[in-house]
């Protein structure tokens, strides 16, 4: 083959395209839910999409307490099943409560609420609060910075501390 002819050749072909395979973030915000369930520093992921199983991977375990009176912990590795609105048969996330360390087996979004179920009991939170993920050690209020979300009162938007 000619020089000219590869030339045509690339010339008529079409364009080559490379996608990025959508990270762990995304694929939370495919199935309805927010990125903030899940800590920055995820690493890799794996997704069945024939039963929504998956698991994810952090850079070690992950602990932080949000808003003084809820602490989590995280397993380097969280495996379950997501579907739309629905993670279930969570593995490696726990919640303090009281004196007692509890799985978060799973997650029901119903609306504008995320509904957390430990197996005994159920609470439910707005999905607004989890829109920013929480880092490793200090959550949401790392180094000072506070996270701010815009709450409308009477009409008028202001900005308020989380």
């Amino acid at each position: 083959m000619s020089i000219t002819a590869l030339f045509l050749l690339l010339l008529l072909s079409p364009p080559i395209t490379v996608s990025a395979a959508p990270t762990a973030y995304e694929m939370l915000k495919r199935f309805n839910f927010p990125e903030g369930l899940l800590p920055k520093g995820i690493t890799s992921y794996e997704l069945d999409e024939s039963s929504g199983k998956f698991r994810a991977d952090l850079n070690g375990s992950c602990s932080f307490s949000l808003e003084g009176s809820y602490q989590l912990r995280y397993k380097p590795t969280i495996t379950g099943y997501i579907s739309d609105g629905r993670l279930t048969e969570l593995r490696g996330i726990s919640v303090k409560v009281l004196l007692f360390w509890l799985n978060i087996l799973d997650v029901i979004r119903i609306g504008h609420d995320l509904d957390f179920s430990v197996g005994v009991a159920t609470a439910s939170f707005a999905v607004d609060n989890f829109f920013v993920s929480p880092q490793c050690g200090c959550g949401l209020d790392c180094d000072d910075f506070r996270i701010r979300k815009l709450k409308l009162r009477s009409g008028n938007p202001s900005v308020s501390s989380v």
